[in-house]
């Protein structure tokens, strides 16, 4: 999992280097004591591109709200958390998801807005891998994700004229 939050970082930072525009993502530290949010944070004076964003690497077709969230000390499900963290500090939030299928079969990763999570979260037991790939898919080459020119599905900004 800590590679596909360092894997989400740089992608981000690469967007941001790519359109020579300000801004830097950051993975938070997990610590035992210390409550940790969501993963990565995107920090930038564009309020489009100031991000919360947690990252769930899985081996299934589906996440699964019961088994791949937990709940914290106080019994508080990770996904109301991370709700209430989002509206606290007014940023936009996102799921990022990585699907491994095992040695020799390629990984699939997607960017889901936060509000189409919650769409799901309470009315049904997960998320299928279809419905994140109405998201933002994030192009992997040279072992390293991208977001890529998917314009239609853009989840942070509108295309630049080098990508229209």
């Amino acid at each position: 999992m800590a590679n596909f939050e360092w894997e989400i970082t740089h992608c981000i930072n690469r967007f941001f280097a790519r359109r020579k525009m300000q801004g830097f993502a950051y993975r938070l530290k997990q610590s035992m004591f210390n409550t940790q949010y969501v993963d990565v944070l995107v920090d930038s004076l564009d309020p489009r591109y100031y991000l919360a964003i947690e990252c769930k690497s899985i081996s299934s077709k589906k996440l699964y709200f019961s088994q791949h969230f937990h709940a914290d000390k106080n019994n508080v499900h990770q996904v109301d958390s991370i709700t209430d963290f989002i509206r606290r500090t007014g940023r936009r939030g996102f799921l990022a998801v990585e699907f491994r299928f095992g040695a020799g079969r390629p990984k699939e990763a997607y960017l889901m807005p936060w509000d189409r999570v919650l769409e799901h979260y309470g009315t049904t037991p997960g998320i299928p891998i279809d419905d994140f790939r109405l998201c933002c898919a994030l192009t992997r080459s040279n072992g390293e994700y991208d977001l890529g020119a998917d314009t239609n599905q853009y989840p942070l900004s509108p295309p630049t004229p080098e990508e229209s």
